[in-house]
């Protein structure tokens, strides 16, 4: 198994022990992206907003690994409440066209810094 390291300065830095995405055969992994905007740190308010950060984080990971967003093909959304599942949902939609990745969305107790939206992402790199 060879595993390669993908890292952009147009997404977040890692904030732990951890890769902000790995290559691994025809496969990319992107760890959960929070919405900071990696320029200035800040983080945007609402769910609308973090939510489009969230993508422009995602989409910078996929640009460094040659890919685009249309390679994805599995997300997993994780929210701060399901009240947010909505307007998180509408952002999606307009970012991800069909075929839709496979997806699961779950509330989760608390975000890193407090956020109300994290994605992690799969994508595939043929």
């Amino acid at each position: 198994m060879n595993k390669i390291q993908v890292a952009t300065e147009q997404a977040p830095a890692a904030i732990g022990p951890y890769s902000q995405a790995i290559k691994c055969g025809n496969m990319l992994f992107i760890s959960g992206q929070i919405p900071v905007n990696p320029a200035d740190g800040t983080i945007p308010e609402g769910i609308t907003a973090q939510t489009e950060q969230v993508i422009r984080n995602i989409k910078a990971i996929l640009k460094e690994a040659g890919v685009s967003i249309d390679n994805v093909v599995k997300t997993t959304c994780f929210l701060s409440d399901m009240s947010h599942f909505v307007p998180m949902n509408e952002v999606y939609a307009r970012e991800f066209t069909a075929p839709f990745p496979a997806r699961s969305a779950v509330a989760v107790r608390e975000l890193p810094k407090q956020v109300l939206v994290e994605i992690e992402t799969i994508a595939t790199l043929d």
